[in-house]
């Protein structure tokens, strides 16, 4: 399964939907993602802590502790034609993209809490690739 950094976060910070997310990370599936999950994480954490509802020296080691329950972090540079495909198919940022292509090369979905990337593929031919961390099922 490719774990975006939506639930990779709630690994890390408490916030609605920690629980789910750490049943994924407890779970015997495989979980992937592209190495741009450090970076997504990171800039996650750094808006928390920049609105004063994380310690910097927590985002510090949150940050180290996000590629951990990742059994591969797989390289952008073969992602990055069919992730730009998908941006420009769906009009929406690369960053996600990234994920659907790994979900399309893995042939599994790409689990998210982000409601935006939900949104945008629910009537597309990657509605099959995206599934809502809210409705996992360990």
């Amino acid at each position: 399964m490719v774990v975006d950094a939506s639930v990779a976060v709630r690994w890390v910070v408490s916030q609605p939907g920690s629980e789910m997310a750490e049943q994924v990370m407890r779970s015997r599936e495989r979980l992937v993602a592209p190495e741009l999950i450090l970076a997504e994480a990171g800039n996650a954490l750094w808006k928390y802590v920049r609105a004063g509802l994380v310690r910097p020296d927590i985002a510090e080691q949150a940050i180290s502790r996000v590629a951990g329950p990742f059994d591969a972090l797989v390289s952008l540079p073969p992602l990055a034609e069919q992730a730009m495909r998908i941006a420009m198919e769906l009009d929406h940022a690369i960053y996600d993209c990234f994920y659907l292509a790994l979900a399309d090369v893995h042939d599994t979905a790409v689990l998210t809490a982000d409601k935006r990337l939900l949104n945008k593929t629910r009537r597309t031919r990657f509605a099959r690739r995206v599934a809502a961390l809210a409705d996992y099922r360990a």
